[in-house]
């Protein structure tokens, strides 16, 4: 029954070992073809872990330089910050008052005529300059009065 239990477990080494071929009784050749397979397999395995270390040694060059270069990174920031801190420290506020917009063509000069009207002079468009003017000036009470209306 023993012998007969070994017989077995030889037949099933013999199918896992080379599937596609008969069952070969001859227990030498299925201990020779596990020998085999078993330093193949090590081989392997040592191939592998060898890889396996490689590549995290590469992670790890890699991790470093990303750490590098972030911390390079933020250093720039951190000078490009200072330097246009500096800067502007450095340049003199504007000591003249900037030009008013654009007068428009038809009310560029004072006193132009236009379509045959004689057009007021506008110093700064979009500015009522009425504001500006004494109380007397624009009271128009007494305009009847003083200036009668032409026919």
């Amino acid at each position: 029954m023993r012998r007969d239990r070994l017989n077995d477990r030889f037949m099933e080494l013999g199918a896992l070992l080379d599937p596609g071929r008969p069952p070969n009784v001859d227990k030498s050749a299925i201990l020779v073809d596990a020998a085999r397979m078993v330093t193949q397999l090590r081989e392997e395995s040592q191939k592998l872990k060898e890889s396996n270390e490689s590549l995290q040694e590469k992670i790890d060059e890699l991790k470093a330089e990303k750490n590098e270069l972030r911390d390079e990174k933020q250093r720039l920031k951190t000078e490009k910050e200072n330097l246009e801190w500096q800067l502007k420290a450095l340049s003199p506020p504007p000591t003249y008052v900037p030009h008013p917009p654009a007068i428009p063509a038809p009310f560029s000069a004072p006193g132009q005529v236009v379509g045959g009207k004689l057009m007021p002079f506008v110093g700064y468009p979009g500015i009522s300059m009425w504001q500006f003017m004494p109380p007397a000036v624009v009271d128009t009470s007494q305009d009847h009065a003083l200036r009668p209306p032409v026919a």
